[in-house]
């Protein structure tokens, strides 16, 4: 294990745009919220100002005066917020070389390679999935469609969370945030699922969906999005919703289709991620996916 040595410094202010006193995007409120969501750290705070008021001075002192493993951890979460911002925007890497001296400068401080997993076997939603559940979680689903529309909404993200419950997931029941409201959230072979989930009358159009993506974006770097509709979507609304983005879709025949066929939850959400990642679709029913 190493330290952060000048040279490292060099690097890290070209990967993150640091000359000018700068750091990527960030103004000063959202650095100061991004450090306290990811890191649960005040960056305002006057100790990390010994150097500088600037986000890259105070940026700089907390690398060099933080333990190592806080290091890490600031330095893959500001990688991870870099990455998606680039992707979003659909910018080319401008930094040659970029990706494999990152990788190196968090291995030789003791990390470990994004994307790599500690030894041992890989988790498998299949196996975790209880089958024996899919039966009560379909008369669930049915006693739900027949319930008056205020109680709808809530019984439906209980059974979801029933449903996530079923496949072994760390799922989460709904929770509000200053000026608006998440329906819950679940961890998934190491990702982070925000969840929207809706039983309205008409399907979901553009409006509802481009708001949910807003949601997911101003969330943590690597966060993705499942918007449940029972109702679906609109044609029309998919379309302008347009691809690429870090939402993936589902409604009430997928859920109907995954509950019949005894399909677990994580085996459906890992080929719906992966036809979104291939075609750029937010929305590929379960039949198709499972023909």
């Amino acid at each position: 294990m190493g330290t952060i040595r000048t040279v490292d410094i060099k690097l890290i202010d070209d990967l993150f745009e640091m000359h000018g006193g700068y750091v990527l995007d960030f103004t000063n409120p959202t650095f100061a919220n991004f450090f306290a969501d990811e890191l649960n750290v005040n960056i305002d705070d006057p100790k990390f100002m010994v150097e500088g008021t600037s986000k890259a001075k105070r940026l700089r002192y907390f690398l060099k005066n933080c333990d190592r493993d806080l290091s890490i951890r600031a330095l893959t979460a500001l990688w991870e917020y870099r990455e998606a911002n680039r992707r979003r925007r659909g910018l080319a890497e401008n930094l040659p070389g970029a990706q494999d001296q990152f990788f190196e400068l968090v291995e030789r401080l003791g990390g470990e390679r994004l994307g790599t997993t500690k030894s041992g076997p890989p988790s498998d939603p299949v196996a975790e999935f209880d089958a024996s559940r899919s039966e009560g979680l379909t008369q669930k689903l049915l006693e739900v469609s027949r319930l008056e529309p205020q109680r709808r909404g809530y019984e439906f993200e209980v059974f979801l969370k029933g449903l996530f419950d079923a496949n072994g997931l760390a799922a989460r029941a709904s929770f509000r945030l200053v000026g608006e409201q998440i329906d819950g959230s679940f961890a998934l072979l190491g990702e982070t699922y925000l969840l929207e989930a809706k039983w309205t009358g008409p399907a979901i159009g553009v409006a509802e969906l481009h708001a949910f993506e807003g949601k997911v974006a101003d969330k943590a770097a690597w966060s993705r999005g499942l918007f449940v509709s029972h109702s679906g979507f609109t044609p029309e609304g998919l379309t302008a919703f347009g691809r690429g983005k870090r939402v993936v879709c589902m409604d009430g025949l997928d859920l109907y289709e995954m509950l019949m066929r005894r399909l677990s939850f994580g085996e459906v959400m890992a080929r719906k991620v992966r036809r979104a990642a291939e075609s750029g679709d937010p929305f590929v029913r379960v039949r198709d996916l499972f023909p």
